[in-house]
């Protein structure tokens, strides 16, 4: 098979070329923010030629789907960027009980899997300041050079929504971190990752590429994203590489786990104050070293003997809201092994899930309700082999009904042996701040 067709095209904004079929059924995004090569590409998707989605009840195997979606692996083409067509979409964190059977309650809302195939895309290069029109052939490139030329939706300055008070209490939250302390005590686990919930409805008129929009432009994440799904739509501002594959012979891997929290500082003596109390926290240390452990081992099931390594711990990276303590492990594909092998040897995300991963997600299941997409994956898989997803923290989950719009959003920390219940709790209300800002504050 030959590689994609490639048209270079002047830049646009992804999130302004977006904006003009947001709406539609399977449009979807990947937005690149902040600086450095993995914050180079943002990809604009639309017009899948198949979809899949696999609901609760649905029998087979969806990685083997996946698979046969995929077809045979096509080259790609030297000069392009690493997403060159392929299929994209959701894994809700349920998926993982089609893995590991531990009889999930499933979210009413929302499938264990919803994927696009997409020949054709537009590619953003942030570094040279030009967009790349990618399809199969060279119709396909002029389709999607066509979706340059559609005019921007002007923004919506209004707030888009009320606060509303999270479900998950103060008081409810820090009974469950001391549940999960004392179960710790007592030897089930060493760390799980428990969550608070915050629920409301849209401003009449808002919608969830208002969110997007607002979101990108406030506080722009290395992985935001966006999939708008018939009557649903995720709107994503994650921080986190879940798991990726470069394309090519070496298939190397890599992932990315954030465990350790601070607010921003208010100064920057402060702000370089949390920042160094992170980085020296043995606390956010050993909670971090846990995940890098578990993420070993998950990419240890599908790696090359020998080949898994770690070459970076406990990196400070600093974000508009909070400073984040990042490791990286990294590996090489064993031989006949796919990037769809990766995603299920290692899903859901043990950065959120906790360690041992299967003991960590039964706790979970007793005090959280369903997460749907949080705590799941937003994914590219390339027709070359390539890969990549996001841990989907800093998430909104929209489900359409009764003239508008009605969301969650959930933030979570890891609670260990020697946690705080008040401090757990005040880590959310940071990792959340920013969505709730761009949901309650207009647009200045």
């Amino acid at each position: 098979m030959r590689a994609a067709t490639i048209l270079d095209r002047p830049w646009r904004a992804p999130e302004a070329v977006l904006s003009a079929f947001a709406d539609d059924p399977w449009a979807c995004a990947f937005l690149s923010g902040g600086t450095g090569e993995r914050a180079r590409w943002s990809y604009v998707l639309r017009n899948p030629d198949e979809t899949l989605t696999v609901r609760p009840d649905a029998v087979g195997d969806p990685f083997a789907a996946m698979k046969a979606m995929l077809g045979e692996t096509r080259p790609s083409h030297p000069d392009g960027p690493p997403f060159q067509g392929g299929l994209a979409g959701l894994a809700a964190y349920e998926l993982g009980d089609r893995i590991e059977p531990l009889d999930l309650a499933r979210h009413p809302d929302w499938p264990d899997l919803s994927v696009g195939r997409y020949p054709n895309l537009l590619a953003f290069d942030h570094r040279e300041h030009r967009v790349l029109a990618i399809g199969a052939d060279h119709d396909g490139a002029e389709e999607a050079a066509g979706w340059l030329s559609a005019p921007e939706r002007p923004a919506n300055r209004a707030p888009l929504a009320a606060l509303a008070d999270p479900p998950t209490a103060a008081e409810l939250y820090e009974a469950a971190v001391a549940d999960v302390i004392a179960r710790i005590h007592d030897g089930e686990y060493f760390q799980a990752n428990i969550a608070r919930l915050w629920t409301g409805r849209l401003a009449e008129g808002a919608t969830p590429f208002d969110l997007l929009a607002r979101l990108a432009g406030q506080s722009a994440a290395p992985f935001a994203g966006y999939l708008r799904l018939p009557g649903r739509a995720v709107v994503s501002n994650s921080p986190e590489r879940f798991v990726s594959v470069g394309a090519g012979r070496a298939l190397t891997v890599e992932t990315r786990p954030i465990k350790g929290t601070r607010p921003r500082g208010h100064t920057p003596t402060e702000d370089a104050r949390l920042a160094a109390e992170l980085l020296a926290s043995d606390k956010d240390r050993a909670e971090n070293l846990m995940i890098v452990d578990l993420m070993r081992n998950d990419l240890s099931r599908v790696c090359t003997p020998g080949a898994v390594t770690t070459p970076e711990l406990f990196r400070v990276e600093s974000f508009a809201n909070v400073h984040h303590l990042v490791s990286t492990v990294c590996g090489q594909l064993a031989p006949g092994l796919t990037a769809i092998d990766l995603l299920e040897a290692a899903f859901p995300p043990g950065s959120v899930t906790g360690a041992p991963k299967v003991q960590a997600m039964k706790s979970i299941a007793r005090l959280e309700p369903p997460r749907g997409p949080y705590c799941g994956a937003l994914l590219w898989a390339g027709f070359d082999g390539a890969f990549d997803s996001s841990v989907l923290i800093r998430t909104v989950g929209l489900v359409e009904g009764g003239g508008g719009w009605r969301y969650e959003a959930r933030a979570g920390a890891g609670i260990v042996a020697d946690s705080d219940p008040r401090a757990e709790r005040l880590e959310t209300e940071a990792k959340i701040a920013a969505l709730l800002r761009a949901l309650t504050e207009p647009l200045a």
